[in-house]
């Protein structure tokens, strides 16, 4: 099933830190759709939840150098 996890981040002081998140998190396996927004130093991200989850991610964030302060998970509604 497809969700989409929100991770609020401590800041991002540049775009490459931008770029960096997004890279990173766009290879993890299962996720389809990463977007990572600058000034609200969110990064939004739409995965298959049979591969990966919101959790994962943050990790993966983490391990980047990047303090994760929240993560929210969500279902997405199914498209008729």
């Amino acid at each position: 099933m497809t969700k989409r996890a929100i991770l609020q981040l401590e800041a991002l002081t540049c775009p490459s830190c931008m770029t960096k998140i997004e890279h990173a998190v766009a290879h993890q396996d299962g996720v389809e759709k990463v977007k990572v927004l600058f000034n609200a130093s969110k990064v939004k991200a739409e995965f298959d939840d049979t591969k990966t989850s919101a959790q994962e991610l943050a990790d993966v964030v983490e391990k980047l150098g990047y303090s994760v302060d929240k993560v929210k998970e969500k279902e997405l509604a199914k498209e008729a």
